[in-house]
């Protein structure tokens, strides 16, 4: 329980914060799996569009702070690669 006026603030904030970040990343889950999909069909073009949105998206999410650079240079690093592969 917070036992200050500001802890109570910082408690709503920060449980809307975390009710933000995690419907970010739902979003990006989804995203990858519909790349991943696509990928798997075999169409390159499809692919290579669905990753340019994916890749939008995660940069996206570390503009706004739900994810490190660091691991969206990774997610994305993997991504591509499979897409080459």
């Amino acid at each position: 329980m917070p036992n200050t006026k500001s802890a109570e603030r910082r408690v709503r904030a920060n449980e809307k914060k975390r009710l933000h970040n995690r419907s970010i990343k739902s979003r990006l889950r989804k995203l990858e799996r519909g790349f991943e999909t696509t990928l798997s069909t075999g169409n390159k073009e499809e692919a290579a569009a669905a990753l340019r949105t994916v890749h939008s998206a995660l940069d996206k999410a570390v503009k706004n702070g739900t994810l490190q650079r660091a691991t969206v240079n990774r997610r994305k690093s993997r991504l591509a690669h499979r897409l080459a592969a």
